[in-house]
């Protein structure tokens, strides 16, 4: 569905989209989850010179950078449209975590990192991982980080232990956030980004972390990595040294943004399922589960909820857009607990409609119920955002920490 924030551009471009998905990459969906991903990949990487003839390569970036140079909003709704399929992003080659990786190179590299990183990860000849939770700290607090970055000569050796790099199976290179100047008086100002690549010695992926029972591989995977005196050399420094958390803020919010819509693509697939199940599913001689008054209560509340949460979520992309993340930071924390449990609940009502076929792997369901759990969880858990979002409002009332 194109809604009424589309473009022109948008409207041209969204019709190709889906096609593409529904005859390229929707049929073929049960078989390439049931596969390896190294025997997927080739296949995939076909299918996207069709999306470079298409002019849909990179949405997420400019023109100038081989993209399709959409806006926020226009990326956002082509996202929801991607969101339904797990191949659509990847395809595309706006997946996380590559997309906020290519902003980051974009925006704080030095000239020879993008020749040597940006312009492949741009090209989708290689990929990336973005390094930063740690199995010893609270994920909800970015500034409790163990792994360091210690200067000797032109070199920082890194060690530490980290855990869901997304895509390190694979990936070229990772971005790791390292405490580099744990004397700082700002907490804010001690850790910062630095480029490893993953052949570096004493960089080992230890393993692939199972998800409720399946552990992923290539890019979609969650790596643990051990960093033991990584060295490489200062200028793989993304940004100024100490800036890792200001740079993190920076990609959040777009971010945020990125995921939210794609879940939105997710409970709109989630609910044809739900719609198609309960309008062929018979429950007794010329009846059928739709006629039920629960799965009709299901598939009303479903629809209103879905459509909150992209309005809700354009509306903050437009704010993002027009006044900067700063001016919308109360939104993007709204957005993200929001559309993450709207995400669940259709999900949910989806897997209960279709009986014990929503549980088993014959449908997307239980692919959908075992890797979007985590949505509540990464990129800040609902508590952390529901609370931030309290202090906000409650400063209006003189309420203060």
């Amino acid at each position: 569905m194109v809604n009424l924030f589309a473009t022109d551009r948008l409207r041209s471009l969204y019709p190709k989209v889906r096609a593409f998905l529904e005859e390229e990459i929707i049929p073929f969906e049960e078989e390439w989850l049931n596969i390896p991903f190294k025997e997927v990949e080739p296949v995939l990487r076909s299918k996207r010179e069709n999306v470079k003839a298409m002019g849909a390569w990179n949405p997420y970036h400019a023109e100038a950078h081989g993209g399709a140079g959409l806006n926020l909003m226009e990326v956002a709704q082509l996202g929801e449209l991607l969101g339904r399929t797990p191949f659509g992003h990847f395809t595309f080659n706006c997946q996380a975590p590559d997309a906020g990786n290519i902003e980051l190179l974009l925006q704080h590299a030095s000239p020879e990192i993008r020749e040597k990183y940006l312009h492949p990860l741009l090209d989708g000849t290689i990929r990336s991982c973005f390094s930063m939770t740690e199995p010893g700290f609270a994920g909800s607090n970015p500034l409790l980080l163990g792994t360091t970055a210690v200067r000797d000569g032109d070199h920082f050796v890194i060690n530490g232990h980290k855990w869901f790099t997304t895509s390190a199976d694979g990936a070229a290179f990772a971005i790791v956030m390292a405490v580099t100047n744990p004397e700082a008086e700002n907490a804010y100002l001690k850790a910062s980004m630095i480029i490893v690549p993953t052949d570096t010695p004493g960089f080992e992926l230890v393993r692939n972390i199972p998800v409720m029972g399946h552990a992923g591989e290539g890019w979609h995977s969650h790596g643990e990595i051990r960093y033991t005196d990584v060295r490489v050399p200062v200028s793989n420094l993304l940004g100024p040294e100490g800036s890792g958390f200001v740079l993190a803020q920076e990609r959040l919010g777009p971010g945020r943004i990125h995921h939210c819509m794609r879940w939105i693509g997710v409970c709109e697939r989630a609910f044809d399922l739900m719609c198609r199940r309960a309008a062929t599913r018979e429950i007794a001689p010329g009846k059928v589960l739709g006629q039920m008054q629960m799965i009709q209560s299901f598939i009303a509340e479903s629809r209103a909820e879905i459509d909150a949460a992209r309005y809700m979520v354009l509306h903050t992309a437009l704010k993002i857009q027009e006044e900067g993340q700063r001016a919308a930071s109360a939104e993007i924390s709204t957005i993200k607990f929001f559309a993450a449990n709207v995400l669940q609940r259709v999900i949910d009502r989806a897997v209960q409609v279709h009986g014990a076929l929503g549980v088993t792997d014959d449908t997307l369901l239980s692919y959908y119920y075992r890797e979007e759990r985590g949505a509540r969880i990464y990129d800040g858990p609902d508590e952390a955002h529901k609370a931030s979002l309290a202090r906000k409002i409650l400063k209006n009332y003189g309420i203060r920490r």
